[in-house]
């Protein structure tokens, strides 16, 4: 089964995949200008990659963030299943990860690294 996971922030998404094994790769981040345009760019992202099932991350300690990812998944146009997956401290643990790596943290790398972290999280529990 084809999987996708996103981490979804204010600014970026992060995104991973996970196609046939249980090998997740972190894909390019979707920058976000506004709801629509990064829905849109997920559902195009879903649609190319043929993705079966969609991992969101999903944070336990805010509740603002909560309402924001549920309503961003409302906006998306899904036509396959998803799940809510717990996110706390991936964004951490992906930065740890990549210290003295890269300069730049707002160019989606991180965030993608998230989100694989989140998907790999989801398939060790399934």
């Amino acid at each position: 089964m084809k999987l996708a996971c996103i981490d979804i922030g204010l600014k970026r998404i992060g995104v991973a995949i996970c196609v046939g094994s249980d090998i997740v790769t972190p894909q390019e981040a979707i920058l976000r200008k506004n709801r629509n345009q990064a829905s849109n760019d997920v559902n195009a992202f879903l649609k190319e990659w043929e993705i079966e099932k969609l991992i969101v991350g999903f944070p336990s300690a805010s509740e603002d963030m909560q309402k924001r990812i549920n309503h961003f998944v409302k906006l998306l146009e899904l036509d396959i299943p998803y799940e809510f997956q717990e996110e706390n401290m991936s964004s951490i643990e992906a930065e740890d990860m990549m210290k003295g790596q890269i300069k730049y943290k707002r160019d989606g790398r991180v965030d993608s690294l998230a989100a694989k972290i989140i998907l790999e999280r989801y398939l060790a529990k399934n």
